[in-house]
């Protein structure tokens, strides 16, 4: 009985019908009686001035309704959607909670920022369908006023997916999905290939598909420091630190079959402030788990995975960071501007960066190479041991490439099925998914933002349907398998 209504999800009260983070009354009560105490103090104060004898200007409010635990991509794209759709202007209280402030870990600007509608589920070529949209027209809507418009310098050159015979079968298989979802992708033959980009060498090639529309890459950073900047002017709180702990309460309950299962909701998150020892609990109705890499970390002190193997409580978010590295080098004889993100039948993948005959690629290792996330050091040798053969070989130009510069940077990893995980858990009810996406999260995060808002607001997913990418997945043992991961 309890794996049935998993798979058909739980319904939620939205945060929408309910938004007071107090017994006994609203956020916005709260604000008014705050007001009024120190009014009351301003008055017997000699000068009549509020002049607090401690500055807590870098600390986080004492409550709001949401807190997004991460604030890259995904964690401000969810801030930007529950603002965008709330029923009121200032209805909803949002605080982002982030302990990198300078982005120098985040994964969105250590990537090659690439968007694609090249995968083999539909789910995920529906997020990237709007999620170009998205950007394609980002100054719709991520304009501020009196601020200038947004430049993502995106490229629509489109993705070139290259198939051995092997693979032939299943590319033709994912192009035909991406057509029924309204993707504008083409099969290529060796011959065809040639004759586009003659610089490739076709041995061992026996298809490529080829994004005719909308594919390409952009510049993470500017959609990043957009995001920011217009949650900011949306009324979004930003808070430099670290999540540490959650209180919580527990309903015991039991299922139609008779299974006992407890259920948590966490009232309160404890916030460490950076180089400090100090820590401000923060009251809350509703928590976004978007911490990337260490978004595990954070469901374990929500208590996540922490019963019994086997069992609902015992499940674990199975998200951890994996460091991939990314090599930019120069080749004056490499393709033209005209090259699109081109991905081999090895896993190595390459792109153009800038006008100069400077390119952008790598290759993700295997489970074995899997090098030590613990921190962010490049391994030169893989490049020239793992990378560079493949690249000369398809591309006989890289012979002679120079590598300039490298830099590592960490995906989300679901070791499950390499899939995102988006919506609520079933047991601590009010922890919210937006994660797990293992290397496409930044050009998906337009849909997954608003996709996980919707769950918040409404109590389901309303414009794309993400029921496969629930948690529950996990402990239902129903891999959700991509094929084009890269």
């Amino acid at each position: 009985m309890l794996r049935r209504a998993l798979r058909l999800g739980v319904g939620r009260c939205p945060l929408g019908r309910g938004l007071g983070t107090r017994r006994g009354g609203s956020t916005l009560d709260w604000d008014g009686k705050v007001s009024d105490i120190k009014k009351k103090i301003q008055s017997v104060l000699p000068g009549g001035a509020w002049n607090p004898l401690y500055d807590t200007s870098h600390l986080p409010p004492e409550h709001s309704d949401v807190v997004i635990v991460g604030g890259g991509v995904l964690g401000l794209s969810v801030a930007y959607w529950l603002k965008r759709l709330e029923k009121r202007r200032g209805a909803i209280q949002v605080l982002v909670v982030d302990r990198d402030y300078t982005y120098s870990h985040a994964s969105t600007v250590l990537s090659v920022g690439g968007i694609r509608q090249q995968f083999s589920l539909p789910e995920n070529i529906q997020l990237s369908l709007f999620s170009v949209d998205f950007l394609r027209n980002i100054n719709e809507y991520l304009a501020v006023v009196d601020d200038p418009p947004l430049d993502l310098q995106f490229n629509p050159l489109g993705y070139l997916l290259l198939a051995s015979e092997k693979g032939a079968a299943i590319m033709e298989n994912n192009v035909k999905v991406q057509r029924q979802e309204g993707a504008k992708v083409c099969l290529m033959s060796p011959e065809q290939l040639r004759n586009k980009f003659p610089w490739i060498n076709t041995e061992g090639v026996a298809l490529a598909s080829y994004g005719l529309e909308n594919e390409g890459w952009f510049d993470p950073w500017c959609l990043l420091q957009g995001l920011r900047r217009k949650v900011q002017s949306m009324g979004v709180r930003f808070c430099h630190g670290e999540v540490t702990r959650f209180i919580s309460s527990s309903d015991r309950m039991e299922t139609a079959s008779g299974e006992e299962v407890t259920l948590k909701r966490i009232h309160e998150v404890h916030v460490k402030m950076d180089r400090s020892l100090e820590y401000q609990p923060v009251e809350c109705a509703i928590v976004i788990n978007a911490a990337g890499a260490w978004s595990g970390q954070i469901a374990e002190l929500a208590g996540i995975g922490k019963g019994p193997p086997g069992t609902l409580q015992g499940t674990k978010l199975p998200v951890e960071p994996r460091k991939r590295y990314v090599y930019l080098w120069h080749c004056p004889q490499g393709p033209g501007l005209e090259t699109p993100f081109v991905t081999d039948t090895s896993g190595t993948y390459f792109r153009r960066e800038g006008l100069g005959n400077n390119y952008l690629g790598g290759c993700s290792p295997t489970e074995e190479e899997e090098p030590d996330p613990g921190n962010l050091e490049v391994d030169h040798d893989f490049f020239q041991d793992k990378v560079w053969p493949h690249l000369a070989q398809r591309v006989p130009a890289f012979e002679s490439l120079k590598v300039r510069s490298a830099w590592a940077g960490y995906y989300d990893y679901n070791t499950f099925d390499q899939n995102g995980v988006v919506g609520p858990h079933p047991l601590v009810v009010n922890m919210y998914f937006a994660t797990g996406f293992s290397g496409h999260g930044l050009q998906q995060a337009p849909a997954v933002g608003r996709a996980v808002a919707e769950m918040v607001l409404e109590g389901h997913f309303q414009t794309i349907n993400l029921s496969p990418f629930l948690f529950s997945r996990f402990y239902l043992g129903e891999k959700v398998e991509e094929r084009n991961i890269i």
